[in-house]
């Protein structure tokens, strides 16, 4: 399932044999081809993931645990590995935890990789513990992690749909001309590319596209990877979003806003702390203090599990750097400048009006941050 069939992030399906096959689209070569790599192993996973061929925080996770499903499915080497130990759980466990700990080190800053993993594994324990009356352990665990990664697969995009619309309800009710509609600026990709299908932050502009209440959408290009002017941008003129769509450079956000008019900036967020503070593509926090120096509502989408109540503030995020190279190939800089290329910054919660996600929209208390721990128990069961 995924909001365009033109703008697929993977594909998953059976083969003849009942064994599942994953790819993905490579990232790098949009919009001018459309490649899918076969995900094979967890390795291949990992690879993808740490080479930003896939990326967004929703789907970096899926991708990890539906590798990890095809991994121990496969007919390969890792069958072998299965088919040479012990069908006894504590085997078992242990090499599905060599290869999680092993996914866990594909990128260090999105929150959303290790609960999946997290919620992954307590599955894994569960499905084994049953296996005491007798049952073969190891079909019982592959079969675990195959239903719980197809699972997820089919979650995000109804999550997604959530976001879209509690985002599109908040969005409606804070606009002094309802019949203007929503004037939307966004950093980065946040669409189909980004997640299972249908987008966290640019779901938001779906969702208000679909009402009719989509006035305009501006990618911010979002240096030095490009996010916004390959992806986003893509998805846009993919979809045929409002004529009223535009590119433009990450330093153009303050002139927009001045001169044009902006009502909201809606954007991802890789980790959401206790307090509100977000992690998120470069250039996000910029655009933050931009729509707050012209008063223009500034929303993070992002689905529940991107919240993160075990880190109290942004200062504890560890920010992956990345290659110099990947910042010099993109410009015309001298080969031998020093270079410092964050992927990500962090948003101060008091920028942020509000919080998207599946399960509701939460604001700022009192003294300017957010209750996300409070918002976790009132929506955990």
């Amino acid at each position: 399932m995924t909001a365009s069939t033109n703008l697929q992030s993977l594909i998953y399906k059976k083969k003849e044999d009942g064994s599942p096959a994953l790819s993905v689209l490579d990232q790098l070569l949009v919009p001018h081809e459309k490649v899918y790599i076969d995900i094979p192993d967890v390795e291949a996973a990992w690879a993808v993931i740490r080479s930003m061929q896939i990326r967004g925080a929703p789907l970096i996770a899926i991708v990890a645990c539906l590798g990890l499903a095809v991994d121990l499915a496969s007919k390969g080497d890792t069958i072998k590995e299965l088919d040479g130990m012990k069908d006894d759980t504590e085997s078992i466990l242990a090499l599905i935890k060599k290869k999680t700990d092993y996914l866990r080190t594909s990128r260090p800053t999105a929150v959303n990789l290790f609960n999946a993993l997290d919620e992954l594994e307590k599955i894994v324990k569960k499905a084994a513990a049953a296996t005491s009356d007798g049952k073969d352990a190891k079909t019982c665990v592959v079969t675990a992690v195959t239903d719980h990664a197809e699972f997820m697969l089919q979650r995000d995009v109804s999550d997604n749909e959530a976001i879209g619309d509690h985002g599109a309800d908040e969005l409606l009710s804070k606009l002094d001309d309802e019949a203007r509609g929503v004037r939307m600026v966004t950093i980065c990709n946040t669409g189909s590319l980004a997640t299972a299908g249908f987008g966290t932050a640019l779901g938001v502009a779906r969702a208000l596209h679909k009402r009719g209440q989509l006035k305009s959408i501006t990618a911010l290009e979002t240096r030095p990877y490009n996010q916004g002017s390959r992806l986003t941008a893509f998805e846009i003129v993919e979809e045929n979003m409002p004529g009223d769509h535009q590119l433009i450079c990450d330093s153009s956000a303050a002139a927009l806003m001045r001169t044009k008019g902006v009502d909201a900036c809606v954007v991802g967020a890789d980790r959401v702390c206790a307090n509100g503070d977000t992690a998120n593509k470069i250039g996000t926090y910029n655009l933050s203090v931009v729509a707050a120096a012209h008063n223009v509502s500034f929303y993070v989408a992002s689905p529940f599990t991107t919240l993160d109540k075990n880190l109290a503030n942004g200062d504890m995020i560890e920010i992956e750097e990345r290659p110099a190279a990947e910042m010099l190939e993109s410009s015309r800089a001298p080969k031998n400048v020093a270079v410092w290329n964050p992927a990500f910054d962090v948003t101060p919660a008091k920028f942020i009006t509000g919080i998207i996600t599946e399960k509701g929209v939460i604001h700022r208390e009192e003294d300017g941050t957010f209750d996300i721990p409070a918002f976790i128990e009132a929506h955990t069961k």
